[in-house]
């Protein structure tokens, strides 16, 4: 019976999958096989620490569901995340800065007219926000969907909330541009929040003694034809958190001074009751060609 020591075992493994017909299907296995073996080894792993990693993995798949994604949750607090998506949009060339999805996005978004509401039922301090969509020279793109979802002033999400089913969205929601590639619509200002803390990833940040917060932003998903996808967040400056976001999501570009405004119009020209804040920000958008991502929910959908 052949029998493998340390490093020929780990060559027996990566040369199993010689074979694969998929050329990066078989490199991505055999360099994934080199960077196990390499941790076990490197780490002196024992047998109750790999079986409490084996135990956290399964815990970290059964806490998803349809609208809440355990794994990317992990894939963000690691900066796998991030990092997978620096290394995709390595040359930006003046084109806005990318960042992670994040586990909150539930799928394309009802198309809204401009300047609606999309937090109407919501309490928090008032927010305008006007935006408009562009190429690398500053043409404007007209006709291009937005899609647009935040935190509530209580830092949570609609679809974590068990209304989610029953009342439908909230403080999210599709907008297309106009001839100018313009998109403007108010909602509230929202404030940092901490992840989820109540499944394995949350209980990994707290027993590292990590921040668990991220800080104040509104996210984007812009996809113009002809252009790549854009997904992004613009991030509230002088929020506390903006140096120690948990997912490692913040760049100096997608930082917005929110002004805070006593008008008694908004810039659309309807009546505002009270103070309020105005956030102003341009896409730039990278020529190229690409799919708009979609939450891991409805691709296991497709797949089925």
């Amino acid at each position: 019976m052949t029998q493998f020591s340390e490093t020929e075992l780990t060559a027996a493994v990566i040369d199993s999958f010689n074979e694969t017909p998929n050329p990066r299907a078989k490199f991505l296995l055999q360099e994934l096989v080199k960077s196990l073996h390499d941790y076990v080894r490197k780490t002196d792993l024992t047998f109750e620490e790999w079986e409490f990693a084996i135990d956290f993995l399964t815990r970290t798949g059964q806490k998803c569901t349809p609208i809440r994604q355990e794994f990317i949750l992990l894939s963000d607090v690691l900066g796998v995340s991030m990092l997978v998506d620096a290394v995709n949009h390595r040359e930006r060339e003046g084109a806005t800065e990318t960042t992670v999805l994040g586990p909150f996005y539930v799928g394309e978004h009802k198309v809204t007219p401009h300047g609606t509401d999309i937090s109407a039922t919501l309490q928090g301090e008032r927010m305008f926000v006007q935006s408009r969509v562009t190429d690398l020279n500053g043409k404007p793109l007209p006709g291009v969907p937005v899609d647009v979802w935040h935190a509530d002033d209580d830092g949570f999400y609609d679809s974590q909330k068990p209304t989610y089913a029953t009342q439908g969205p909230s403080s999210r929601a599709r907008f297309i541009t106009d001839a100018d590639g313009r998109f403007f619509f108010r909602s509230i200002l929202p404030c940092s929040y901490p992840i989820p803390v109540d499944g394995p990833v949350g209980e990994m940040i707290l027993a590292t003694k990590r921040p668990a917060m991220r800080p104040a932003h509104v996210h984007f998903l812009v996809a113009a034809p002809g252009y790549e996808p854009l997904v992004t967040h613009v991030f509230i400056g002088g929020d506390p958190n903006i140096d120690c976001d948990v997912v490692f999501g913040v760049k100096d570009e997608l930082i917005a001074n929110i002004e805070k405004r006593s008008d008694p119009a908004m810039p659309d020209g309807k009546p505002a009751s009270s103070p309020w804040h105005l956030m102003t920000y341009e896409f730039r958008m990278k020529p190229g060609a690409g799919n708009a991502p979609k939450p891991l929910a409805a691709k296991a959908t497709e797949d089925a």
